[in-house]
C-alpha cells in the first residue's frame, strides 16, 4: 500500500509506536478489522464491538504474520509491534482519510436515499469498459465500511466507484473528508432515516454534505426528476442532470426517450446525451432501472468513455442478490428485494411485481427508521398495492401489519378479492406459506433487513448470495 508505512500510520492516527524501530519504514499489504482477514504483512486495527473485543485476536493475527496492530490498550507484557490510540475507529478513518491522498484515480461517490447500489453496480460496470476499477462490496458504506473499501485499493486499478451511506446529520461530512470524491452521484433525495433527519429537506441537507470534500468545480450529477435535488442548481459549478422526461426542465443533459418496460425482463430505451443518441437494453428488472443507466452514463462521459463502451456497460450490469434479484424455479417466479426497503423503493418493487404474468404475490415486512410518520407510511404501502391490483397480499413484523391495515381500508373501499395475510414473524409465514402461495405465483419479497427476509428467499428456492 502506497506510502503506508508504520511510521505514517502512526503519524496519521496520532498513535504512539512501540516495537521493533527497524521495520517502521516498511509498508503493510493490507489492512483489516476482521482477524480472519489478516495475512501476512497486514496491519489489524483492534476494535470493540457490541459482541467481541477485536484486542482478544491479537496473539492470533500476529501468529499469522500480521506487521502490527492498532490498539486502544496497552500491551506492555506482548512481544508485538503496535501503535495506541485512543479510538481505534477514528483512528481507521484517519488512515484512510491518509491513505486517500496517496492515491490519484478518479473516485467516484455515490449517495441518496433509494438505489444507491444499483446505480453503483451500474456506474462500475459502465467505468470499468474503460479502467480497471474498484467498487464498494456489499454494504460497506459507513463510516468502517468506507474505509476498508479504500483499502482494498491497489496501483492496479484505475477508477474506484464508492457508496456512502448515513443515517445522521454530519456522516456525510465525514466520509466525504475521507474520501474526497472527484465527481458524486446523488441518486434521489427520499423518506429515508426520518427518524433522525425529519423530513425530506433534512434528507438533502445531510447527503449533500457529500460536497463538503469536494473541489468546486468537480462534476455532480444529480436526478433531475427530484424536486429536491433540483434546488441545488446553481449552486455547484458543474453540474450534470439527468431524467426520464423528454423535453423536461432539464433536457439537453442526459435523458431517457422511448422507454419500453419489458417486465422481468428489464427494460429498453434512447439514452440522449450531448455526444449523441444510443438505444440500450437495461437487463436489471424496474423502469427505476432507466435513472440508474441514465447516471452511469453521465459518469461514463465525465470519465471519457465513448457512447459504444457505456452502452456495453449498461448491457452487461447483473442484480445484486436481495436487490431486484430475478431467481426463477420449479415452483415461482421470485422477485428477491430482501435487502433494505423504504416506502419509495417499496412502491417501485410493487410497480415491477404488477408487470409480472400469473398470480401476483407480495410478501412485505417492516421498513425502520421512518419517523413520526411510520405508519401512515406503511399504510400508503399496503394501499398502493391494492391499487396495483396486486391478487395476494402477506405482510409480516409489527409494523407489517400497518401495511395490512391500509391494505385492508383499501381493498374494502374498492371492493377487490384481494387476499390479505398478516404473520407476527417470519417463522409463523414459514410454517403457513405453502397453505398460501401456488405453482407459478410471481413472487416479490421485500423488507428492512433486519427483517431477515433473506430466510423467505431461501425457504422458497432462491440461493442468497
Amino acid at each position: 500500500m502506497k506510502n503506508i508505512t508504520l511510521e505514517n500510520i502512526a503519524k496519521a492516527c496520532n498513535g504512539t509506536y512501540y516495537g521493533d524501530e527497524t521495520i517502521k519504514q516498511t509498508e503493510v499489504s493490507g489492512i483489516a478489522i476482521d482477524s480472519r482477514k489478516v495475512e501476512k504483512d497486514w496491519l489489524f486495527v483492534a476494535t470493540k464491538g457490541e459482541r467481541v473485543d477485536g484486542h482478544s485476536f491479537i496473539p492470533d493475527v500476529f501468529e499469522k504474520g500480521a506487521l502490527c496492530v492498532i490498539s486502544e490498550k496497552e500491551l506492555a507484557e506482548a512481544d508485538y509491534t503496535y501503535i495506541l490510540v485512543k479510538d481505534s475507529f477514528q483512528a481507521l478513518k484517519d488512515i484512510a482519510g491518509f491513505y486517500r491522498e496517496q492515491i490519484n484515480i478518479p473516485i467516484v461517490g455515490i449517495t441518496g436515499s433509494v438505489g444507491k447500489t444499483s446505480t453503483k453496480e451500474m456506474i462500475a460496470a459502465v467505468v470499468s469498459e474503460k479502467y480497471n476499477t474498484l467498487k464498494t462490496e456489499g454494504n460497506f458504506n459507513n463510516e468502517v465500511g468506507v474505509p476498508l473499501t479504500l483499502f482494498r485499493l491497489r496501483e492496479e486499478h484505475e477508477a474506484a466507484v464508492v457508496e456512502m451511506g448515513i443515517s445522521d446529520f454530519g456522516e456525510m461530512h465525514r466520509l466525504s473528508q475521507i474520501v474526497k470524491p472527484d465527481l458524486c452521484v446523488i441518486t434521489n433525495i427520499g423518506q429515508c432515516h426520518l427518524e433522525n433527519l425529519g423530513d425530506r429537506e433534512g434528507v438533502l441537507r445531510a447527503k449533500t454534505e457529500i460536497f463538503d470534500f469536494m473541489k468546486e468545480d468537480a462534476p455532480v450529477i444529480l436526478n433531475g426528476d427530484d424536486d429536491k435535488l433540483a434546488k441545488v442548481n446553481g449552486k455547484r459549478a458543474d453540474i450534470t442532470y439527468f431524467s426520464k422526461e423528454e423535453g423536461g426542465d432539464f433536457q439537453g443533459e442526459i435523458f431517457a426517450k422511448n422507454i419500453l418496460a419489458k417486465g422481468i425482463l428489464g427494460t429498453d430505451c434512447d439514452i440522449c446525451t450531448p455526444q449523441g443518441t444510443f438505444t440500450v437494453h437495461i437487463p436489471i428488472p424496474g423502469e427505476h432501472m432507466v435513472n440508474n443507466a441514465l447516471a452511469a452514463a453521465a459518469v461514463g462521459l465525465k470519465l471519457s468513455l465513448t457512447l459504444e463502451q457505456i452502452k456495453r456497460g449498461i448491457e452487461k450490469v447483473k442484480a445484486l442478490p436481495g436487490r431486484s434479484h430475478l431467481i426463477l424455479t420449479e415452483m415461482y417466479t421470485i422477485l428477491d428485494d430482501c435487502y433494505n426497503a423504504n416506502p419509495v423503493s417499496m412502491k417501485a418493487a410493487i410497480s415491477l411485481l404488477a408487470e409480472t404474468n400469473g398470480r401476483r404475490c407480495a410478501i412485505m415486512g417492516s421498513m425502520f427508521e421512518l419517523g413520526e410518520k411510520e405508519k401512515q407510511l406503511h399504510e400508503e404501502v399496503g394501499a398502493y398495492a391494492i391499487d396495483k391490483g396486486i391478487e395476494v397480499i402477506i405482510s409480516i413484523g409489527e409494523l407489517g401489519k400497518c401495511i395490512y391495515e391500509g391494505a385492508l381500508k383499501k381493498k374494502e373501499e374498492q371492493r377487490v378479492e384481494t387476499e390479505l395475510f398478516y404473520f407476527e414473524t417470519v417463522d409463523e409465514f414459514l410454517n403457513s406459506y405453502e397453505n398460501i402461495l401456488r405453482k407459478q405465483d410471481a413472487v416479490l419479497i421485500k423488507a428492512s433487513h433486519g427483517m431477515k427476509f433473506a430466510e423467505i428467499v431461501e425457504k422458497l428456492g432462491g440461493k442468497v448470495g
